[in-house]
C-alpha cells in the first residue's frame, strides 16, 4: 500500500522535474539567433539609393 501511493506520487514529480530541466536548459542556452539577424539595409544600400535620390529619381 505504501509503495503504491509512493509510486503514484513519483510519476507526477518525475514529469515536473523533467519539464523543469527542459525549461532551465532552454533558458540557459546562450545562442539567440534573433540577435544576429540584419535589422535593415546596410551602408552599400544607403550609398546606392542616396545617389539616386540626389539625381531626382526615387
Amino acid at each position: 500500500m505504501l509503495f503504491a501511493s509512493l509510486s503514484l506520487l513519483c510519476q507526477p514529480l518525475s514529469f515536473v522535474a523533467t519539464k523543469w530541466q527542459q525549461l532551465v536548459r532552454i533558458a540557459a542556452n546562450p545562442y539567440r539567433p534573433e540577435l544576429h539577424y540584419m535589422r535593415g539595409p546596410g551602408p552599400k544600400w544607403h550609398a546606392k539609393h542616396q545617389a539616386r535620390r540626389r539625381d531626382g529619381a526615387l
